[in-house]
């Protein structure tokens, strides 16, 4: 597996050399450092675990600064990769040239968060008639039956919607940017601007 730990910058547009226009998002990549190497020896697999963006020092508790060894810098994102297809050790800065000959990627991250929903805006439900008179028009309905007394597991109704981690798969990544750290994907990508994205090859191409 390749990962990297991004930043979703938002959306744009490139041109191909047939002059297609294709819709993107912008990753940016600051480089990942190695924090720690997992191997079968010492912890029963092997795995990498990759730190970014930096904290400030008044930030950092001693329990969690105890998590990175001396001479790394705490950094907010930790997080662990198994079986990661890179050689590479302790300290070792690694940016988005890692993807370079990658065209396939798969996206996780968190989506927004959009509060307490109805079950039309959440599930898309039509709703009933929009005239005036009609007394139903973006209501859940009949949720159960008369005979049982009681609802069925898993109906749709409303509720939180969004929030939750989702990955999207099997992207095209268009180009890699090294010079300004950036990976532009064709599609859409979960999260908002700024949020935390985990880019990695993908598991079904």
């Amino acid at each position: 597996m390749l990962a990297l730990i991004g930043k979703k910058m938002g959306m744009t547009q490139v041109f191909t050399e047939d002059g297609t226009r294709v819709p993107v998002s912008v990753v940016q990549v600051e480089p990942n450092t190695v924090v720690r190497e997992r191997t079968e020896d010492a912890n029963g697999y092997r795995a990498t675990v990759l730190g970014a963006d930096p904290l400030k020092k008044g930030r950092v508790t001693k329990p969690y600064a105890g998590q990175f060894p001396k001479g790394i810098e705490p950094t907010r994102f930790l997080l662990e990769f198994r079986d990661f297809e890179r050689e590479c050790k302790v300290g070792d800065r690694l940016g988005v040239e890692v993807f370079e000959g990658v065209r396939w990627v798969d996206v996780r991250g968190t989506s927004k968060g959009k509060g307490f929903q109805g079950v039309v805006k959440r599930h898309g439900f039509a709703g009933g008639p929009g005239q005036h008179g009609s007394k139903f028009h973006r209501e859940l309905g009949s949720i159960g039956t008369g005979a049982f007394r009681k609802i069925t597991k898993g109906r749709k109704m409303p509720g939180r919607m969004g929030n939750e981690r989702f990955t999207a798969q099997s992207l095209r990544l268009v180009r890699v940017d090294a010079e300004k750290g950036l990976l532009l994907i064709r599609g859409a990508i979960p999260g908002r601007r700024g949020g935390m994205v985990v880019v990695q090859k993908a598991i079904k191409r």
